[in-house]
């Protein structure tokens, strides 16, 4: 463990700027390991994914999710009247839930011994760092390592500057002040998926527009497919291998001209919500003054988050994909365990999970059966379905499926993709298979319990070697 050496008060061995989950959490471990640390956060300690991302978006989607089961009641032998939702308190809801982790992460960095500044920061060279709060009040702190921790923002389109009335980011879809008649959500990843799910099933007339042929275009193809499908059957229109040509803003709504092909649309909404993806926080706070280098909006670094600038690292979103909190605060970590001399030599990176909280869930880790097939590997695909599964059918939640993908010379799993209910629950099952090494053989032998959703898992795995039970 490294011993700090006698600092005066604005000294710090690490000085992490940015408080999102790479950023609290790197200080807190930064701490743990005896280096005197401060954190700069300029907005609110938790960042983008506690405030205005990951949590508030999953308190809608809990929502969501609680007013559909009311209207499939019935299913189960409960009869209750049309459910009315109060979007206000739905809203209100989202942010105190985000107001209470906020006092959490404060209450675990002072916890920690971690010294906050609420403000701005300007690199001023030699591990100099300059402070602003919001009054304007200045002051200097000198950091041996600097741990860039800003993460991203969500892009914009020139055609459709944000304006938070007419075209939303994401932050303005967490603060509407009512559902929209209708929605038009560009982009069809994770965060368009999700807010047209909530919208969706809170009454607006929801299209997806996305430029590439299908939805969750970065995720496995049937599981994709599968989740379209039944999104669509919910009543969200997809306008795939689609083209933004042009956009309108007015008073009353947005017109958009959509081309697919040689046919063009003309669509008409109440609102637009732009999510095409984020670029990360890469400008303001004095990278231009150092040899730290950017592409295309990230942060260029090496083993362990290191920059071309000696001293200064940077991780999570700013850094580069997956753009995911689970990876900026794993990225923190080793980070800093790496400054505190715990950790050396050449970086192995873990494997990272996706997760999609629309309705259906879906998410996965590793190669989707595509990149491993055009990896040269021969592959072996099991695949399983949740209307073989006894919890399943038994909860009323029987579509979806689980796929895994094996390496058929070594029966290393290469890839897991699910779609269905808590399947961004299931999915640290595979994450910690593969993060263990586990092959098909110690998979087949693990002992599932029954009855459980997660035994569709261990089907899965069988299904791939011909041994499936159920199916």
């Amino acid at each position: 463990m490294m011993v700090t050496e006698s600092k005066t008060p604005n000294e710090f061995d690490v000085v992490v700027i940015g408080g999102g989950p790479g950023g609290y959490v790197a200080a807190i471990r930064a701490a743990q390991l005896q280096l005197r640390t401060a954190l700069v956060e300029r907005e609110n300690l938790g960042g983008i994914c506690l405030n205005w991302g990951c949590i508030p978006t999953k308190a809608l989607l809990h929502t969501a999710d609680t007013l559909r089961r009311i209207s499939h009641a019935d299913a189960l032998g409960i009869t209750v009247g049309e459910p009315t939702v109060d979007f206000t308190k739905v809203m209100a809801r989202s942010r105190q839930v985000s107001q209470r982790l906020n006092r959490g992460v404060a209450h675990l960095l002072k916890k920690a011994g971690v010294t906050v500044f609420m403000g701005s920061a300007q690199l001023a060279g030699q591990g100099v760092i300059e402070l602003t709060d919001a009054q304007g009040a200045k002051q200097s702190i000198k950091a041996k390592n600097t741990l860039i921790a800003t993460g991203a923002r969500a892009r914009e389109l020139p055609m459709l500057p944000f304006d938070g009335k007419r075209v939303w980011g994401y932050r303005d879809a967490l603060s509407a002040k009512q559902v929209p008649a209708t929605l038009a959500v560009i982009g069809a990843g994770a965060i368009g998926m999700e807010f047209a799910s909530f919208y969706a099933a809170l009454g607006s007339k929801v299209t997806v527009i996305e430029a590439a042929p299908r939805a969750l275009p970065a995720g496995d193809e049937d599981v994709s497919a599968f989740v379209q499908a039944a999104m669509a059957k919910e009543g969200i229109r997809f306008m795939t291998d689609a083209r933004l040509v042009d956009a309108k803003v007015g008073a009353n709504g947005v017109e958009l001209q959509v081309e697919q092909g040689a046919a063009k649309h003309q669509l008409d909404a109440d609102c637009v919500l732009v999510a095409i993806g984020l670029v990360g926080n890469t400008e303001g706070f004095g990278l231009d003054k150092t040899r730290v280098a950017v592409d295309r909006g990230c942060i260029q670094t090496g083993d362990w988050g290191q920059t071309a600038e000696p001293g200064v690292f940077a991780i999570g979103d700013v850094a580069g994909a997956p753009m995911l909190a689970h990876k900026a605060s794993h990225e923190g970590i080793e980070c800093v365990e790496h400054i505190a001399g715990q950790r050396s030599g050449k970086q192995s990176h873990a494997l990272i999970p996706a997760c999609v909280y629309s309705h259906p869930q879906s998410a996965s880790v590793g190669l989707t059966e595509a990149l491993a097939r055009a990896s040269g590997a021969k592959v072996r695909v099991g695949k399983f379905p949740l209307e073989g599964n006894g919890k399943a059918i038994a909860i009323d939640e029987a579509a979806g499926f689980i796929k895994t993908v094996f390496d058929d010379a070594t029966g290393e799993l290469l890839g897991a993709h699910l779609v269905g209910p808590e399947a961004t629950e299931l999915i640290h099952g595979f994450v910690l298979a593969g993060t263990l090494e586990a092959t098909e053989a110690e998979l087949m032998e693990t002992v599932f319990p029954h009855p459980t959703l997660s035994e569709s898992m261990h089907e899965a795995v069988l299904a791939a070697y011909g041994r499936a039970i159920h199916i």
